[in-house]
């Protein structure tokens, strides 16, 4: 009784002790004992952290693609320049988000070869590329990327290079990958101005490469079809 009583609540407890103490004949006085209910402290909800905000906003945008452009201008990226690119925010979980990344070629023709694919791990967020062929199948350079170092903040996400895609690089000789560094970034989808960048860079390397593209989220486009291979 006093178990089921004691889960109904603290009214329903004094009332079966103060019956129970009238019965017994205790002291009267003993009615007047202080009834500590014994209700659990509530547990405290930590703050989110930068990269729980920052994947939390990019979920905001599943289902949707949005039209982008090349913004960096280095040699090494010329033939992608004014040439239209969609990402497509094509696969969410509470843990993983893919998004194809599609860029246009010529004579109508699109390159659905890369998806980027962003997820949670026990210590912070991972960036990983998946590179495929046309006829579905894998290239020999994919799946490279990296973790987060650093809490980064609720609009911007780097991913230093790890030591998988480090050897998947030198094994297909590119040595010049051995120090990337990725940055996604996401503002406020509310915002007029709104936008979504994917950069490369290699701040440190001869070449000081910078690649980076940005998509406008302030209006939403026809969804692409889906990547080489899905």
């Amino acid at each position: 009784m006093y178990f089921r009583c004691f889960m109904a609540g603290r009214n329903c407890v004094a009332t079966v002790l103060m019956n129970t103490l009238m019965r017994t004949g205790l002291p009267a006085l003993l009615l007047y004992i202080p009834l500590v209910a014994c209700d659990p402290a509530p547990v405290p909800t930590p703050e989110s952290s930068p990269q729980n905000l920052f994947f939390e906003r990019l979920s905001l945008l599943c289902g949707k693609a949005y039209a982008g452009l090349l913004v960096s201008d280095q040699t090494a990226d010329a033939e992608m320049k004014g040439k239209p690119m969609i990402m497509h925010v094509a696969g969410c979980s509470p843990n993983e988000i893919s998004i194809p990344f599609h860029i246009a070629e010529d004579r109508g023709k699109w390159n659905r070869s890369r998806t980027w694919i962003i997820s949670r791990t026990n210590e912070g967020l991972r960036l990983k590329h998946r590179h495929r062929h046309e006829d579905g199948s894998l290239d020999s350079v994919t799946n490279y990327g990296g973790d987060t170092e650093s809490p980064g903040t609720a609009s911007r996400q780097e991913f230093p290079v790890d030591a998988e895609s480090i050897g998947s690089f030198r094994a297909n000789g590119l040595d010049q990958s051995v120090s990337n560094i990725w940055a996604v970034e996401i503002t406020p989808p509310d915002q007029a101005d709104a936008h979504f960048a994917y950069e490369l860079r290699r701040p440190e390397s001869a070449d000081g490469r910078h690649f980076r593209v940005e998509f406008d989220l302030s209006k939403p486009v026809a969804l692409p079809p889906p990547p080489w291979g899905d």
